[in-house]
């Protein structure tokens, strides 16, 4: 580890911190229906849109209307993205003539995309058109992380509202996140991206000559377009195969660390939005504190591991850190720095193989995705995953006290407690059962590269990227077949909509309730106190379902790597 190493991840740090405010102040007159700078453009297209679809504004929904109009919306998504697939050689804008993708794999990336998870067993650029690209994939990047931050600004009504029935109107919620924070952002980072090299163009494959005389097709396209939403969106589906170690998807070294931030800043704005809405923005700043907490010490983690080796690695004379699997224009910082970032936020694009990384190392990215990738998290996802252990830490400290629970002046009684514990158990279900599965069964063993510990966490990873949404895999495991496309589908959707519907039936009962004013036992919640309490709760519901599988693979293999050091 260097000094320079650590400037960047500080670097990184504060400049994350000091986006929050500003982006959560903004989101919060979107969200609340208050005039922008952006308003005398946007509005009458806003309005326009209200028109065509027979919206009603001013009209809110019933939390469980907002779900089913959310649910809808998805069914529609799915038939869009597998609809382009299944035709696209009969469709425009497919200069490289791809016939029609499988039916099993267009299911699996259909399910894949409108998840937010971009679990991607195909190469983009060998495989689909710009039309599928730009129409199936791009669109849907877009809407994917408008809904997630819906449903978090949904969630935080819930605790800001009193004695109501509603948490908002679906369609405004997803218009306006559209319009008013995703559209602006990207057409400038797209017009960023450019500057710094990535392609953007419909025309054709480019043929070259190399130095020794042979023919190569080097793949364009619209390349910028889409990494701009892949990473500010946190959805991570790459444009080439290789993702974000392409040098056509991050070019530069300054790229590479603006696309680092743009897959943090919406995330944490959220903290500060929630802040805003319950009208303390204290509150906000406590749960960025638990992420924080949680991030550096993943980094750190990471990057000491990725930085120092293993004992196998100095005995053939490889000083110097772990270089495999990496590029050598970022290097270990940036890539272990990327590598938590990804997996903390859901996001899922890669500047490096996991797959190469240490055991330890490769632990780190595993656990973020575990805990349910609350550490910033997803667009929106992030928030609403940890306001679901905030209210199981709430609970934790009402029966230390022996008191009622409240959180933001309501009270957290069985209902709430039962949601955020069947939210967040159904994680582990899938991601352990389909790992059993996936170890026994001949036709997923077949697919394994590597055996022992490192194969068993291959399978572990692939099940818990697509459980909790993220998209990065251990690229020695061969997941295009019919097994993995059709498990790893419902894993996603499992890990998308199942926490998702009890989420909003907290916002939904939160709502509806009385706000309870402080009193002189209530158990402040804006401390380090608080702080370390939610930190311990996450942790230990963690531990209590991961580590079994984690002793299995990355513990074990780290032990095997290092046994001259045992001795």
């Amino acid at each position: 580890m260097t000094v320079i190493g650590w400037l960047q991840i500080i670097l990184f740090c504060v400049i994350i911190v000091a986006l929050t405010k500003p982006l959560g102040w903004y989101m919060t007159r979107v969200f609340s229906g208050e005039r922008t700078f952006l308003s005398p453009v946007l509005r009458p297209i806003e309005a326009g849109f209200y028109w065509i679809s027979g919206v009603d504004e001013k009209r809110e929904q019933h939390w469980l209307t907002y779900t089913v109009a959310m649910l809808l919306f998805h069914v529609g998504g799915f038939l869009i993205i597998y609809g382009v697939m299944r035709l696209q050689a009969l469709l425009p804008f497919n200069p490289a003539g791809q016939g029609a993708v499988a039916p099993d794999l267009s299911f699996n990336t259909a399910i894949s995309f409108l998840t937010n998870t971009n679990w991607q067993n195909y190469g983009g650029e060998s495989t689909l058109s710009y039309l599928v690209q730009m129409l199936g994939l791009t669109h849907q990047n877009f809407l994917s992380a408008a809904t997630g931050i819906a449903l978090a600004v949904a969630l935080i009504r819930g605790f800001s509202r009193a004695s109501m029935r509603t948490v908002g109107n679906f369609w405004v919620d997803v218009t306006r996140t559209t319009l008013y924070v995703l559209l602006p952002i990207c057409v400038v980072y797209t017009l960023f991206l450019v500057w710094q090299g990535m392609p953007q163009t419909l025309g054709d494959y480019v043929e070259a000559t190399t130095l020794e005389g042979a023919k190569q097709t080097i793949a364009v396209g619209p390349v910028a377009s889409q990494v701009a939403i892949k990473m500010l969106g946190t959805n991570g589906g790459g444009f080439f195969n290789a993702n974000a170690a392409h040098p056509f998807e991050n070019p530069t070294a300054l790229s590479n660390f603006v696309q680092m931030l743009s897959i943090f800043a919406l995330g944490a704005a959220l903290t500060n939005v929630f802040g805003r809405m319950v009208g303390n923005q204290r509150q906000g700043w406590a749960i960025m504190a638990v992420m924080g907490v949680l991030f550096v010490a993943g980094v750190a983690i990471t990057y000491w591991a990725e930085a120092n080796g293993t004992s196998t690695m100095h005995a053939l004379g490889l000083a110097g850190g772990n270089m495999e699997g990496k590029e050598v224009r970022f290097g270990i910082v940036a890539s272990s720095l990327f590598a938590v970032i990804t997996t903390a936020a859901s996001c899922g694009a890669v500047n490096a193989m996991h797959d190469s990384f240490t055991a330890l190392g490769g632990m780190i990215p595993l656990i973020n995705m575990q805990l349910g990738e609350i550490i910033i998290g997803g667009v929106g996802a992030g928030l609403y995953g940890m306001l679901l252990f905030v209210v199981l830490a709430i609970f934790v400290a009402g029966l230390m006290v022996g008191r009622t629970p409240e959180y933001v002046g309501k009270k957290i009684e069985a209902r709430e407690v039962k949601m955020a514990m069947l939210a967040i158990l159904v994680l582990p279900l899938m991601y352990l059962g389909w790992t059993a599965v996936g170890v026994v069964y001949p036709a997923a063993v077949a697919s394994m590269a590597n055996a022992g510990p490192h194969g068993f966490t291959e399978v572990l990873y692939a099940f818990t990227s697509a459980t909790g949404n993220n998209g990065s895999a251990f690229a020695g495991l061969t997941g295009n077949t019919l097994f993995y496309n059709l498990t790893l589908a419902s894993a996603m959707f499992v890990g998308r909509f199942f926490m998702i519907v009890p989420a909003m039936a907290i916002a939904g009962s939160l709502a509806a309730k009385k706000s309870v004013p402080p009193s002189a036992g209530t158990f402040p919640t804006t401390g380090g106190l608080f702080v370390g309490l939610v930190v311990g709760v996450i942790l230990i519901i963690g531990g209590l379902t991961f580590f079994p599988a984690l002793a299995l693979g990355p513990i074990v293999e780290h032990l095997a790597m290092n046994a001259g050091n045992l001795f």
